[in-house]
């Protein structure tokens, strides 16, 4: 089983790298799947103009750049959203990237870590409605990861606690994973 750990934020000096790779960190430690970070930022996904609605193109994309995101995305049983919250919302970057695809997503479970000033929550809760249009199976684990009490000057400072939510989601989501709801 393989989790993409998506990288949500195509900002430069983003926060959300570290905290990609300390998920990841984590999950690697783990022998019940495989973990991948999927970074948005790699992909130049364009601005979604085509005629041609996702969830009826097939997979067939008229941009290289999506037809790489779709592969990718496609390669992967379920996934981890690391989220920042902008403006009290979803981060638009990530939120044109997902609208891009269609069937890449349907039936998979995702999960979600979020950061922002109030913790990214906002944003998940918005994730949650827009996932739910695929009929993904999404966990109601989460960690959200405050910019005032879970960072500091060098980076990530997270608090003890956040170690233990991680370790959840991550059970959470490779059960849902393993053994998706019917």
């Amino acid at each position: 089983m393989k989790i993409g750990i998506i990288l949500g934020s195509i900002r430069e000096g983003r926060t959300g790298a570290a905290v990609a790779d300390w998920v990841y960190d984590v999950a690697s430690q783990r022998d019940d799947a495989k973990f991948e970070i999927v970074d948005l930022k790699d992909f130049d996904v364009p601005l979604l103009t085509s005629a041609t609605v996702p969830a009826a193109a097939n997979k067939v994309y008229d941009s290289p750049e999506v037809t790489r995101w779709s592969q990718a995305i496609d390669a992967c049983d379920g996934y981890i959203v690391v989220t920042p919250e902008y403006n009290h919302g979803v981060p638009g970057a990530l939120k044109n990237a997902v609208d891009s695809l269609g069937p890449e997503w349907f039936g998979k479970t995702v999960a979600f870590v979020s950061y922002g000033a109030d913790a990214g929550v906002r944003a998940v809760e918005q994730w949650r409605q827009i996932v739910a249009n695929f009929h993904m199976n999404d966990i109601r684990s989460q960690v959200a990861l405050s910019l005032f009490t879970d960072f500091g000057a060098e980076g990530l400072a997270l608090q003890e606690r956040r170690a233990a939510e991680l370790v959840k989601l991550l059970d959470d989501l490779v059960t849902a994973t393993a053994h998706p709801a019917d």
